[in-house]
Protein backbone atom coordinates (compact mmCIF):
# COMPACT_ATOMS: atom_id res chain seq x y z
CA UNK A 1 0.00 0.00 0.00
CA UNK A 2 3.03 2.29 0.92
CA UNK A 3 4.40 1.69 -2.36
CA UNK A 4 1.19 3.00 -4.23
CA UNK A 5 0.56 6.18 -2.28
CA UNK A 6 4.51 6.39 -2.64
CA UNK A 7 3.85 6.24 -6.80
CA UNK A 8 0.76 8.57 -6.38
CA UNK A 9 2.33 11.60 -4.55
CA UNK A 10 5.73 11.32 -7.07
CA UNK A 11 3.68 11.68 -9.68
CA UNK A 12 1.64 14.47 -8.62
CA UNK A 13 4.90 16.32 -7.73
CA UNK A 14 6.31 15.44 -10.73
CA UNK A 15 2.65 17.01 -13.14
CA UNK A 16 3.12 19.87 -10.95
CA UNK A 17 6.91 20.83 -11.32
CA UNK A 18 6.58 19.58 -15.10
CA UNK A 19 3.21 21.33 -15.69
CA UNK A 20 4.28 24.49 -17.69
CA UNK A 21 6.23 22.05 -20.42
CA UNK A 22 5.48 20.75 -23.47
CA UNK A 23 2.58 17.90 -22.84
CA UNK A 24 3.57 14.97 -23.86
CA UNK A 25 0.71 12.67 -24.89
CA UNK A 26 1.21 9.37 -23.08
CA UNK A 27 -2.29 7.88 -24.54
CA UNK A 28 -0.59 4.84 -26.15
CA UNK A 29 1.59 3.84 -23.99
CA UNK A 30 -1.17 4.44 -20.92
CA UNK A 31 -3.42 2.13 -23.00
CA UNK A 32 -0.50 -0.90 -23.54
CA UNK A 33 0.00 -0.47 -19.38
CA UNK A 34 -3.92 -0.87 -18.84
CA UNK A 35 -3.73 -4.09 -21.47
CA UNK A 36 -0.51 -5.78 -19.65
CA UNK A 37 -1.91 -4.89 -16.17
CA UNK A 38 -5.50 -6.71 -17.55
CA UNK A 39 -3.22 -9.40 -18.69
CA UNK A 40 -1.60 -10.14 -15.02
CA UNK A 41 -4.82 -9.99 -13.62
CA UNK A 42 -6.11 -12.38 -15.82
CA UNK A 43 -3.14 -14.37 -15.23
CA UNK A 44 -3.25 -14.39 -12.05
CA UNK A 45 -6.60 -15.59 -11.74
CA UNK A 46 -6.31 -18.25 -14.48
CA UNK A 47 -4.20 -20.10 -12.42
CA UNK A 48 -5.29 -19.65 -8.75
CA UNK A 49 -7.16 -23.36 -8.76
CA UNK A 50 -9.13 -22.27 -5.36
CA UNK A 51 -10.63 -19.48 -7.28
CA UNK A 52 -11.21 -21.45 -10.49
CA UNK A 53 -13.11 -24.38 -8.93
CA UNK A 54 -15.49 -21.26 -6.93
CA UNK A 55 -16.08 -19.57 -10.12
CA UNK A 56 -19.46 -20.84 -10.56
CA UNK A 57 -20.68 -20.13 -7.27
CA UNK A 58 -19.55 -16.62 -8.00
CA UNK A 59 -20.50 -16.11 -11.12
CA UNK A 60 -24.25 -17.15 -10.29
CA UNK A 61 -24.05 -14.55 -7.23
CA UNK A 62 -23.16 -11.84 -9.96
CA UNK A 63 -25.20 -12.71 -12.29
CA UNK A 64 -27.92 -12.83 -9.61
CA UNK A 65 -27.11 -9.65 -8.53
CA UNK A 66 -26.31 -7.79 -11.44
CA UNK A 67 -30.07 -8.67 -12.85
CA UNK A 68 -31.47 -6.94 -9.47
CA UNK A 69 -29.38 -4.15 -10.07
CA UNK A 70 -30.68 -3.22 -13.82
CA UNK A 71 -34.22 -4.35 -12.57
CA UNK A 72 -34.44 -2.00 -10.04
CA UNK A 73 -32.52 0.67 -12.20
CA UNK A 74 -35.21 0.23 -15.31
CA UNK A 75 -37.97 0.27 -12.23
CA UNK A 76 -36.64 3.22 -10.20
CA UNK A 77 -36.25 5.34 -13.68
CA UNK A 78 -39.73 4.62 -15.14
CA UNK A 79 -41.36 5.75 -11.96
CA UNK A 80 -38.95 9.10 -11.72
CA UNK A 81 -39.69 10.05 -14.97
CA UNK A 82 -43.56 9.36 -14.50
CA UNK A 83 -43.45 11.46 -11.39
CA UNK A 84 -41.52 14.68 -13.50
CA UNK A 85 -43.89 13.49 -16.43
CA UNK A 86 -41.47 12.74 -19.11
CA UNK A 87 -43.54 10.49 -20.79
Amino acid sequence: MLNLVVALIAGIVLGYVLRKKKRVNLTRATFGIILLLIFSLGFSLGSNNELLDSLPKVGLNATVILLFAVGFSVLFVKAAGKMVKLD
